[in-house]
């Protein structure tokens, strides 16, 4: 005889009647003192979004939280932190009906109190798995910029009634993600931050310019992002021949790799000499912080950016920047104060802001200073983390899984959740 096996749930019904649902989702026993908190991340891989997810995993009060960590894909994310010594599980599940399934019953059996998803399909799944399990507190962090298909868009406004809070790095991410349909959500704008102890280090000693044969006292700028079309790396590219007018010992550094990095070169090398030359490709490294220290001047060209972690990180390193205004940059860099903005899409631009940092030591130190200073006031990973932690106590106590006692130690400072109403960002 066949054993009966109970049906599987209905995601997509469970989807439909969330608004009406969603305040009869199972309540947690309390065999556990502490909230149990899910981090879900989509993909394993490098970015902006991996490292953002990696410091608050780090960070996170352990005395406060039981935190679990998840990927739903293996890469280099998880194996940097697990040699940190931290657990991170992998569902490795290309179906996401499947995924979902793995997910649904982790939850259950875990007993998680709030799910927070990182990136789209930690989002499309982790909601789809946690209406069915139950689970209390549903949360994502909207890291990219990404113009994405209209179907992923409207996989994701369906699910966002699910959703008890969206995290998103800057206004101008919050006024795109209204704009896809998504303005009913309860939104905290929380900057990403960087570790500022990290970047206190004295520099490591870096072999970056000895394998490349790049002079000690050459200026050299560099690129650290993944070699995708958004990035712009093109338009760096096309203005090094120009630098070299008015900067003839200049090179450049593109530190990452990603689906362009053939045609990039191939771009490189049909440059003029000496240009071709002075473009050094270096693929993904694992000494990034000690090569943020090793150039001197950061620059990220990208057409779209939701904030920009390498810039960060390059701030604190006390090294000048140069940014395309577009997306969430201009809410971080004044330009002429602690950084220089430049059009997207600008190779004179890009070209003339290189030329005034290659040539001027003392500006590229006044912007370097004050890139710190304003690190050190608005993006710190601390920061980041404790106004995520009060998001997390404020929806736990919401949702019943948190004593309203736990509730008074949240930080007045901390940004309020922002709904349609107080959200003041104009469709973007």
């Amino acid at each position: 005889m066949t054993p009966h096996r109970p049906p599987a749930p209905d995601h997509e019904g469970a989807i439909a009647s969330a608004p009406y649902r969603r305040h009869r989702r199972i309540q947690r026993s309390r065999s556990h003192p502490r909230p149990r908190i899910l981090q879900l991340l989509a993909t394993g891989g490098n970015g902006g979004a991996q490292e953002s997810y990696s410091g608050l995993l780090l960070r996170l009060d352990r005395s406060r939280y039981e935190v679990r960590a998840l990927s739903l894909s293996r890469g280099s994310a998880v194996h940097r932190l697990r040699r940190l010594g931290l657990e991170v599980e992998v569902i490795d599940q290309p179906d996401d009906e499947g995924a979902i399934r793995e997910l649904s019953a982790y939850l259950r059996r875990q007993e998680i109190d709030l799910l927070h998803a990182h990136m789209y399909r930690a989002e499309v799944v982790g909601a789809r798995a946690a209406l069915a399990a139950g689970t209390p507190v549903v949360m994502a962090t909207v890291h990219s910029s990404r113009v994405r298909a209209p179907e992923d868009v409207a996989a994701l406004a369906a699910l966002t009634p699910v959703i008890d809070r969206l995290i998103v790095p800057s206004a101008s991410i919050a006024a795109k993600v209204r704009a896809e349909g998504r303005g009913g959500a309860s939104f905290s704008i929380i900057p990403n931050g960087v570790d500022l102890a990290r970047f206190d280090l004295p520099i490591t000693a870096c072999a970056l310019r000895r394998e490349y044969g790049i002079p000690s006292d050459a200026p050299l700028l560099g690129v650290i992002a993944r070699l995708e079309p958004e990035k712009g790396h093109r338009y760096l590219i096309e203005a090094m021949p120009a630098i070299l007018l008015g900067a003839p010992e200049t090179w450049l550094a593109i530190v990452g790799e990603g689906s362009l990095e053939a045609e990039l070169r191939a771009d490189a090398a049909s440059l003029p000499r000496p240009a071709g030359d002075r473009i050094v490709f270096t693929g993904r490294r694992e000494d990034v912080a000690a090569i943020t220290g090793e150039i001197d001047v950061a620059i990220l060209p990208s057409l779209r950016e939701a904030q920009g972690i390498s810039i960060l990180e390059a701030m604190a390193r006390r090294r000048p920047v140069i940014a395309s205004a577009v997306g969430g940059i201009p809410e971080v860099l004044t330009d002429g104060v602690d950084g220089l903005l430049v059009p997207p899409a600008d190779s004179t631009a890009l070209a003339e802001a290189s030329i005034r940092l290659a040539c001027s030591p003392s500006l590229r130190n006044r912007l370097g200073e004050a890139g710190r200073a304003t690190v050190e006031a608005r993006f710190s990973l601390d920061a980041m983390v404790r106004r995520i932690e009060d998001v997390y106590d404020e929806e736990l106590v919401r949702a019943g899984a948190l004593p309203l006692a736990r509730s008074s130690g949240i930080s007045q400072a901390s940004a309020p959740p922002v709904g349609r109403a107080a959200l003041e960002v104009p469709p973007a």
